[in-house]
Parts: structure tokens; sequence; C-alpha cells
């Protein structure tokens, strides 16, 4: 059973910083592609970033040189450096394969205050 971890959300004002962590465990970390995701409440979760195995990554352009996405592969886990944060950057944020395929976690919340 795949299970997903999330952590490192917080309260922080705009143009703070925050580092999430994922960590993931029941399937071949290092061979996969991880993806972050976003969820408003109320509305579609969306992508955000993704790191494959090379590491190649891919953003979405709203977060496109704000956030860094990296891998540890030694501790199955992924992490999401964001910086210059937005109050649209408020969300529930999750991890999963990309494209996502397993059930996802319980996420952490990032909320940004103007």
């Amino acid at each position: 059973q795949v299970q997903f971890v999330e952590s490192g959300g917080a309260l922080v004002q705009a143009g703070g910083s925050l580092k999430l962590s994922c960590t993931i465990s029941g399937t071949s970390f290092s061979s996969e592609n991880i993806g972050w995701y976003r969820q408003v409440l109320g509305q579609q979760r969306e992508f955000v970033a993704r790191i494959g195995p090379g590491p190649s990554t891919l953003y979405v352009n709203t977060v496109k040189d704000r956030f860094t996405i990296s891998r540890d592969d030694a501790r199955n886990t992924v992490f999401l450096q964001m910086n210059a944060l937005r109050p649209e950057d408020t969300a529930m944020y999750y991890c999963n394969i990309y494209p996502f395929k397993y059930s996802w976690g319980k996420g952490t919340q990032v909320t940004v205050s103007s």
C-alpha cells in the first residue's frame, strides 16, 4: 500500500518562505515521478510541480521561479521549497505519484496572509 505523509505547512505572511516535505512508502521511490498538488476548499485539486528520477522538473506557470521541488531518494522524501509566497498560494498541499494514481494523504495546510 502506497502512503504519503506531508508536513511543513504553516501560516506565513506574503513574501515569506516555507519548505514542505513528503515521505512516501510502499513503492519504488527512486524510479517514480513524484508530484506536488494543491487544493483550495471547494475547488479542484491542481498540479503544482513534479520531479522525475533524472531529476527533471516541471512547474505550473504560477509557481515557476518561486518554488523548487527536490528529492532525497535515500530518505524516500520529496521537498517543495516555496519562496515569495502569495495569498493565492493558500491551499492544502499534497504529494502523489505523477500523474497521480494512489489514494491521497492528509496533506499539509499552507496559509499565506496578505
